[in-house]
């Protein structure tokens, strides 16, 4: 694959959106019976296609988004190794859910127990809308599209109008892919366009939805999905301030490390991160404060394209001239816009919590000052739901144990002496939080527990075991886990 080989999409018509839906029908269906084998060869399958590309791909990502090879190159990384991961939770079958109830007619219910037998089965096509800030890794082949495969979804991509041309590219490795490993046609497919978007997730072949973006855009879909005359699952992954909270004790003991490590989370990629620490509570008068009015901004870059641009101003401009607040430091504009920090106290925060506390995506964060320990207690009964909370602390702070409480009510994720931007792809990670952080508080969209967004349960009673699907037959025959009679077994 070339450049020249490229070519920039155009939208997606009516009528292709509709035999674009139809076909992902028709694979789901005939992927949803697979064996898990053949499921899990497939994700390995497009990881070493996608890890083939990797020379053609990634120049392409890099003139379309301004963000570095290295960069770009570590996130592919993350990709391939995500649907790897997926391949081998896809193998090993717990996620499925067995659970067999042999018929008891002594359960002490008073009634007999009929057989039962449950597991969790793909919902069947899925829309994916691709995010900008992860060209590879939320994107095209992201982790949505990895979980919702090894669900046994078939995925519609909406492509994100940022990257089209990679889009387009990473298509055709993924596609390739799957036809080497033998998916069904139609089981992987993207369009473009937002009037594509929006007709897709209104197909009723569609029965599920995933998205990462701005608050704006992705409340708009989430009225549609579930608006619909049969509503829709959707999980919206919308904004988040991320707010960190520095102890006193913690920022008399580390200042300056304290101080390094949280501008070099707002900065790092341009600010252009879901987990960017937007908002930094620290003790009035503590050298912390004195450290980042005496920090060095780096220099200000491209951003991912002209509507993030213009989004960072609106919203940096809104904190800015609000009262109470005030620049404290700021980097050099000449490439790009110029990463700012800016101050103003707890007190105001508390004041107007809803305006100080929204995301500003971008090379920007808001410090504030507080007096007592207590106000971090109040500020976070306050906060909106978020992705990630910080606590920068020592062990023995008095206030730990209330904060993390209030936090773990607020956030998906609450960090300890740790900062929230690179999200590891795990089995036990939480993507995920309270609205406005996402549209579904329950699931999350980073780690291998991300595939439990695109099934649902069935339950069989009282069916003949050669009919039953193969996670449930008495035999057990793909040697999964399962819950036979409340007890676990392998």
């Amino acid at each position: 694959m070339t450049d020249t080989e490229i070519t920039t999409p155009s939208d997606t018509t009516a009528d292709e959106v509709d035999e674009v839906v139809a076909r992902a029908a028709r694979a789901a269906a005939a992927w949803k019976t697979a064996a898990l084998a053949d499921r899990a060869a497939a994700l390995d399958a497009v990881a070493d296609a996608l890890d083939a590309a990797a020379d053609a791909l990634v120049p392409i990502a890099q003139r379309e988004t301004h963000l570095a090879e290295a960069r770009l190159r570590g996130e592919l990384r993350r990709t391939t190794f995500q649907l790897r991961l997926f391949g081998s939770v896809v193998r090993e079958g717990a996620w499925i859910g067995a659970r067999i109830d042999h018929a008891d007619p002594d359960w002490p219910m008073g009634a007999p127990r009929p057989d039962l037998r449950r597991q969790l089965e793909s919902l069947g096509a899925v829309l994916v809308f691709a995010a900008s800030n992860f060209p590879f890794a939320f994107s095209v082949a992201g982790g949505d599209t990895a979980s919702a495969l090894a669900a046994g979804s078939a995925v519609v991509v909406k492509a994100h109008g940022g990257h089209p041309e990679l889009s387009a590219a990473t298509t055709d490795v993924v596609a390739g892919g799957l036809r080497s490993a033998g998916a069904p046609d139609g089981l992987f497919q993207t369009i473009y366009g937002t009037d594509a978007g929006v007709r897709a997730l209104r197909a009723p072949e569609i029965r599920a939805a995933a998205f990462t973006g701005s608050i704006t855009g992705g409340r708009a879909l989430f009225d549609i999905a579930t608006s619909r005359e049969v509503p829709i699952p959707f999980f919206g992954e919308l904004g988040s301030v991320n707010p960190a909270f520095v102890t006193r004790s913690a920022a008399e003991g580390d200042a300056a490390g304290i101080a390094a490590g949280f501008l070099a989370s707002v900065t790092g990629s341009a600010g252009q991160l879901c987990t960017k620490p937007g908002l930094l509570f620290a003790p009035a008068g503590s050298p912390m404060i004195r450290e980042l009015e005496d920090s060095g901004l780096p220099d200000g870059g491209p951003l991912l394209n002209a509507g993030i641009a213009a989004g960072f101003a609106a919203s940096l401009e809104r904190v800015r001239v609000h009262a109470g607040v005030e620049e404290v430091a700021s980097g050099s504009a000449d490439a790009g816009p110029a990463p700012t920090l800016l101050r103003t106290t707890a007190g105001a925060v508390l004041a107007d919590t809803h305006a100080l506390t929204s995301e500003i995506f971008g090379p920007a964060a808001l410090v504030a000052e507080y007096d007592d320990e207590r106000q971090l207690i109040d500020v976070a009964s306050r906060i909106e739901g978020q992705l990630t909370a910080t606590i920068v602390g020592s062990d023995d702070d008095a206030i730990a144990a209330d904060l993390l409480a209030a936090l773990a009510d607020r956030a998906g994720r609450v960090l300890w002496n740790q900062w929230p931007t690179g999200v590891s792809v795990t089995y036990a990670q939480q993507h995920g939080g309270p609205y406005p952080a996402t549209t579904a508080s329950s699931s999350t969209s980073v780690g291998t527990a991300a595939i439990e967004r695109f099934v649902r349960p069935v339950a069989y009673q009282n069916v003949p075991d050669a009919l039953l699907p193969p996670a449930l037959q008495e035999a057990n025959p793909l040697g999964i886990p399962r819950l036979v009679d409340g007890e676990l077994r392998g």
